[in-house]
């Protein structure tokens, strides 16, 4: 075989070679792209049930009645003292300017699903309208009440009027007084501000994410306050302070091990300590924050010793040729410049700590809290676990609410991560 031969057949060899090479190429990349476009199919349909779900409950069916506020009803002395004003039976004269919309109803029944027709808080608007101005007391108003549930339910398009009567919650009788209604433009569906302003309630006309909210706030300035000191303190002392020897090695391990430990064992942990042992109150953000700095706690550290680890050691060699001291050259050069890294690792930290439940269902946060917190020591609820606790309702105006405050939960999550990347972006040093 001459040596063009040979030659020939190696080219051969090696262009098949680079031939197979390239087409693995491009299904590796082929791969990848169906992957992530697999993701994000799975993403737009999750983003969609939720938000198709969950916009609806931004708005709420209001109807419009006329309330005889009699003086001999509310304030029969007419002393205007807020504490008789504020007991005087408001419900009562709701079912009354309902009978008198509907003379013809006399049956007990009747009367039942008419007063249906209303929510329970339309008592507690006219409470806070005659509370607010005393001197519609003995005139006859116009109020705009929320409507039942079911009523909303109905007018938003998730109960079928043509299902057969025994299948539906709205009965024949009450479509044909809510059709009343809507002729004479008596019922509007507007922005339901109870919603981002009430907290919770049995009934889902009601029920609002306020108190929830709050409590989220109070459990992550608990978490923050213990967690971010704390970890940035045993970061500086194992990165910059400590010996190296099996003690530390042993600690790096643990706490490498504790990020990876489920949450709900940290529930049992916070169970055990500050509310059997400790004595702390149950269902409390002061007690949540306290779980919840526990399970983020080595995640601030691991993300505060990698801060660390990327500042130069020059930096560190310079500040000690100057004569600094080994705490001033933390404290006074690496610290500020390792900073935005501990903040983007406390943040992302916070944001697992603001979507966790498990937890706090363990330690008594899954109780219903209809009041507003006013401190961490108050019993409260937060975000996620108000989600979990309206899944398992059975009123189908609950399903919007989850979708509703599964994007504002969302949209919180979405804001910690961005400010964890602007922080990142914009104080961050390239070396």
């Amino acid at each position: 075989m001459t040596d063009s031969n040979v030659s020939n057949d190696s080219a051969s060899l090696v262009k098949q070679s680079l031939r197979r090479r390239h087409r693995s190429e491009k299904r590796f990349k082929l791969y990848g792209l169906v992957a992530i476009s697999i993701g994000l199919v799975f993403l737009v349909l999750l983003f969609a049930s939720i938000i198709g779900n969950g916009y609806t409950a931004l708005s709420q069916t209001m109807m419009q009645i006329e309330v005889d506020l009699a003086a001999d009803k509310i304030d029969p002395k007419q002393t205007l003292d807020p504490k008789i004003l504020r007991a005087a039976d408001y419900g009562g004269m709701v079912k009354t300017a309902l009978r008198k919309e509907f003379p013809d109803v006399k049956k007990r029944k009747q009367k039942k699903a008419l007063y249906q027709l209303v929510s329970s808080g339309a008592a507690e608007t006219i409470r806070n309208a005659v509370l607010a101005d005393p001197g519609i007391i003995g005139t006859t108003q116009t109020f705009w009440v929320p409507a039942d549930d079911d009523v909303d339910m109905l007018v938003k398009g998730y109960i079928d009027r043509d299902v057969p009567e025994g299948d539906r919650r709205v009965k024949d009788i009450q479509l044909a007084w809510i059709d009343r209604f809507d002729e004479q433009g008596r019922i509007e569906k507007r922005f339901n501000k109870a919603f981002f302003t009430n907290g919770d309630s049995r009934e889902p006309e009601l029920a609002g994410i306020w108190g929830a909210v709050v409590g989220s706030i109070y459990t992550l300035l608990v978490t923050l306050v213990l967690s971010f000191p704390i970890g940035v303190s045993a970061a500086c002392y194992l990165e910059e302070f400590a010996p190296k020897n099996r003690w530390t090695d042993l600690i790096e391990v643990n706490i490498n091990n504790l990020a990876a430990v489920p949450s709900i064992v940290f529930g049992l942990l916070g169970l055990a300590i500050f509310i059997n042992w400790a004595g702390l109150p149950r269902s409390a953000p002061l007690v949540g924050g306290l779980v919840l700095s526990l399970m983020t706690l080595p995640t601030v550290i691991i993300a505060s010793r990698a801060a660390l680890k990327s500042v130069p050691p020059s930096i560190r060699e310079a500040a000690q040729g100057m004569g600094a001291s080994a705490m001033q050259t933390v404290t006074d050069h690496v610290l500020p410049l390792a900073m935005p890294g501990m903040l983007t690792g406390t943040i992302i930290g916070m944001a697992r700590a603001l979507g966790e439940t498990a937890p706090l269902l363990m330690i008594g946060m899954v109780a219903f809290i209809a009041d507003v917190p006013q401190s961490p020591v108050d019993p409260s609820t937060a975000l996620p676990v108000q989600i979990y606790l309206w899944a398992d309702s059975p009123e189908r105006a609950f399903i919007e609410r989850i979708s509703a405050a599964i994007i504002v939960l969302l949209l919180f999550l979405m804001v910690m991560n961005g400010l964890a990347v602007w922080l990142r972006s914009r104080f961050e040093r390239r070396w």
